[in-house]
């Protein structure tokens, strides 16, 4: 008798575990993607350049995957939605 309950004893604590770990994986892929609303007004930040100033070419840009794809930024923690084309006034010009 104890050799058909530990199969099913085992499938209950792997199916328990499963379903505990739905909620942190929700809450993991949705902290992937976050910006911080409060400073990106604080220093203007928008989606677009001006003139030559841009992300991509800022001291202060940490870039992402690609060269296309959002980055991060030194001056804006937590903030992983920044556009290598947009713009702030904290930009200053890689050497």
């Amino acid at each position: 008798m104890s050799e058909k309950t530990t199969p099913r004893r085992q499938f209950l604590k792997i199916g328990g575990a499963a379903l505990a770990m739905i909620p942190v994986m929700i809450v993991s892929g949705r902290s992937e993607a976050a910006t911080n609303a409060a400073l990106r007004t604080a220093l203007k930040y928008q989606a677009k350049p001006e003139g030559d100033k841009r992300c991509g070419t800022c001291l202060q840009f940490i870039p992402g995957k690609t060269a296309t794809a959002p980055g991060g930024c030194k001056v804006i923690p937590n903030d992983t939605e920044i556009s290598p084309q947009g713009y702030c006034t904290a930009w200053v010009k890689k050497p």
